[in-house]
């Protein structure tokens, strides 16, 4: 029983967790609060011994806060005990095991002194550490012993509540097996490697009509055309062709369609014809193709009729692998007399044998390809190890170029071997990498029944099953709905999906975490916050730990978050990577302006898009828009971001509403003002307040005045100057609106 006195109410779990967070790291900088830096022999086996074992306490302040919520993986459930000492919460493991390290994750009712004890029966106990005192937040210890159990035993609090932790982590080593995930619970489950990838996918030959594939391409698309549902519809679709060549096929490609080759290289399979993307067609906005989100085309090349295929797409629509032999242009056909505008893009791992014409592109990065020439541009135009690019020149033309790639591990892809197996081909790490990474790139081959094929319907617990039993996971085109969060904690696991599927959390959990192991590749996921605000919808590591991960590190690639779609969204953070040296190549999180649902200020909220805790981390096409504070804040120390773009949030109904600590509104890109190395190259961030056009945010970026913080080529935009953007950089820049008006950008070439 509590004091009524000291009664407090159970408090918003997922809410105090960011509170936590952010207190332990500002305890860290500014008292030397111990933080978790997993050591080496710790580290080979990142999983705790103690996740998901049985766990016993001496007391719990309620069936909120019960001891299996310590030892559960996920640090926004806690335990927390009566109101006295002492106190004591316990893990069993199972068997005997060698302990070499215990990480707690404390809340703020810490404990003043306590121990860590092992115990072979549960009854006879040996302390392991001397009475140590805690600390809010993360505290890693040490230690040498071995036992069944292991507890945590508190004798003295710090504050006049219980002891409260957020997690009781158990690593160890070198006595029994340790376990690398969670066991399976019920029989395994079935795999193939020639798989039902459900109705949404088409799979056509060489031997398929014309006809029959032009029938199914415009069935997809014609339902799509001016209608008022589309962009936020359940609707998937995805059309694979057979290594082969293809008589003429006109696909146009409408929203969560991709189009995809299943051969090893792209020339095994060729189109004649198009894969075509244009304006003129979506509802409400046939004028521009600022809205063409969600669609895809992969691993294929095209022989484009009348020489010049057209992919006029903005966000969230990349184009990979693919060998355009002619011409390519990015803008639509009406780009002319001020319409037609694109907001795009990302190509990555392509070849263009002719000219790319960016026409009305506001911005595009292209990476690693290889291509004939390059025309245009209007603010910012990015590449790196692009062959042919054309010369570093911004602002005028805003071209910036790098030569180079510092690394890459280009996007895993389906295809089908010579026996008709299906396959999942990985590709290798690379640095300074520069050109197409095909034919005949380096990696590994994944026969599909080492992976889990799931499906719309699947829950959670039987996707972490597919993990536990040791899977890979490809998702199948669809909305999934999650009840708990999807953890993978094995090394090396290969997390993809085809067809935009759509990952949405209920009930405030996160979507998906990453333990802080080697080499898990995500790609080809879509996320939707769910209508309960979840604290994070993805986060990759442990906060407060730093493992060098740059042989072989985890990398994120065409994975897309929305707050605010179909669904009234809402997700304080939307991606937080904590994991040292995680490769970012091609997100774009957005906090919607416009949905299927309504959205507004206080309707779908979402304050960061994108936290970056680790070291060592790259970014390579980064799309962040409309987030509520700081859209980007970047913590870690030596990251690089190659190309940026952001709108800042339309809907500020006021300036009262939207102050920061420093001023007017919130900066797009924060770098911490203890980072000592960090460096981007292009990036815009453009206004748009059109709730208030009397709005104003001091500064689009913000960061500390060190030589080894370096920017280069950043610009802002006032958008049909609607609203204020005091200065580009810190204090430096200038404002915009310019005085000239129409929509004339600030650049900055280079700061300091």
């Amino acid at each position: 029983m509590t004091s009524p006195a000291l009664t407090r109410p159970p408090q918003p779990v997922r809410r105090r967790r960011g509170l936590v967070v952010a207190l332990s790291a500002v305890l860290t900088a500014t008292l030397g609060v111990a933080v978790a830096a997993v050591t080496t022999d710790a580290s080979a086996a990142e999983i705790p011994l103690s996740q998901g074992k049985p766990a016993t306490a001496s007391s719990s302040e309620s069936g909120a806060f019960s001891a299996a919520a310590a030892v559960d993986g996920n640090a926004g459930t806690r335990w927390s005990s009566a109101f006295a000492d002492p106190q004591w919460l316990q893990v069993d493991l199972g068997s005997t095991q060698q302990i070499s390290q215990v990480v707690l994750n404390w809340e703020a009712a810490y404990a003043s002194a306590f121990t860590i004890q092992t115990s072979q029966n549960g009854a006879t106990w040996t302390n392991i550490t001397p009475s140590t005192a805690g600390k809010l937040g993360v505290q890693t210890l040490n230690v040498t012993g071995s036992g069944r159990y292991v507890r945590m035993n508190g004798t003295t609090r710090a504050t006049p509540y219980g002891y409260s932790l957020w997690e009781f982590q158990v690593f160890g080593g070198g006595a029994g097996p340790t376990p690398t995930s969670p066991t399976p619970s019920g029989p395994s489950l079935p795999t193939s490697d020639t798989p039902d990838f459900g109705p949404n996918v088409r799979i056509f030959d060489p031997g398929t009509s014309a006809a029959t594939i032009q029938g199914a391409v415009d069935q997809a698309f014609n339902a799509q055309l001016r209608s008022p549902t589309a962009q936020f519809g359940t609707q998937r679709h995805v059309f694979l062709f057979k290594p082969g060549t293809y008589g003429r096929v006109w696909a146009n490609v409408g929203f969560y369609t991709t189009v995809a080759g299943l051969g090893l290289n792209p020339d095994d399979v060729t189109i004649n014809g198009a894969v075509n993307v244009d304006s003129g067609w979506n509802y409400g906005d046939e004028k521009n193709a600022t809205q063409n989100f969600w669609r895809s085309m992969e691993n294929l090349s095209i022989v484009p009729e009348g020489g010049t295929n057209r992919w006029a797409v903005s966000q969230a629509a990349p184009m990979r692998r693919v060998h355009i032999k002619g011409n390519l242009t990015l803008a639509p056909s009406n780009q002319d007399n001020g319409q037609g505008y694109s907001s795009g893009g990302y190509l990555a791992d392509s070849v263009v044998d002719g000219t790319v014409s960016s026409g009305s592109q506001q911005q595009w990065y292209t990476r690693d390809s290889r291509i004939g020439r390059w025309e245009g541009g209007v603010w910012n135009m990015v590449f790196s190890g692009v062959q042919g690019a054309p010369a570093n020149a911004f602002p005028n033309p805003p071209h910036t170029t790098l030569a180079s790639t510092p690394v890459t591990r280009e996007k895993p892809y389906l295809y089908i071997d010579s026996a008709g197996k299906y396959r999942v081909f990985v590709p290798a790490l690379q640095r300074s990498s520069a050109g197409a990474h095909w034919p005949n790139g380096s990696g590994s081959s994944i026969p599909m029944r080492e992976f889990y094929v799931a499906k719309p319907g699947d829950s959670a617990a039987r996707i972490n099953s597919a993990l536990a039993q040791g899977l890979n996971l490809f998702f199948t085109p669809g909305t999934y709905s999650l009840n708990e969060t999807i953890r993978v904690t094995r090394a090396n696991t290969v997390v993809t999906g085809i067809g935009f599927p759509t990952l949405i959390p209920t009930g405030g959990v996160e979507a998906l975490n990453i333990a802080d192991v080697d080499g898990v590749k995500v790609s080809g996921l879509t996320f939707d916050a769910g209508s309960v605000n979840s604290p994070t919808l993805m986060s990759v590591g442990r906060a407060g730990t730093h493992t060098d991960h740059a042989a072989n590190p985890i990398s994120l690639q065409d994975v897309f978050f929305r707050i605010g779609s179909s669904v009234q969204g809402k997700a304080t953070t939307t991606l937080a990577v904590h994991s040292d040296d995680t490769i970012i190549d091609h997100i774009w999180a957005w906090r919607a302006d416009h949905g299927g649902a309504p959205t507004g200020w206080t309707v779908n909220t979402g304050d960061t898009g994108l936290l970056v805790n680790g070291d060592d981390v790259l970014a390579t096409g980064l799309f962040v828009e409309h987030y509520q504070k700081y859209e980007v804040i970047w913590n870690g120390n030596r990251g690089k971001t190659i190309f940026f773009q952001n709108e800042k949030p339309y809907d500020v109904p006021n300036q009262a509403a939207w102050i920061g600590p420093r001023g007017n509104g919130y900066a797009a890109y924060k770098v911490a003002d203890n980072v000592t190395d960090h460096e981007l190259w292009g990036g815009g961030s453009y206004c748009f307040f059109n709730a208030n056009p009397s709005v104003r945010v001091d500064r689009a970026f913000e960061v500390p005045n060190r030589a080894g913080v370096k920017l280069h080529s950043v610009l802002t935009v006032s958008l049909g100057d609607v609203g204020t953007i005091a200065n580009v950089v810190n204090d430096t820049g200038g404002a915009v609106p310019n005085p000239a008006g129409n929509t004339t950008p600030r650049n900055v070439v280079s700061y300091p």
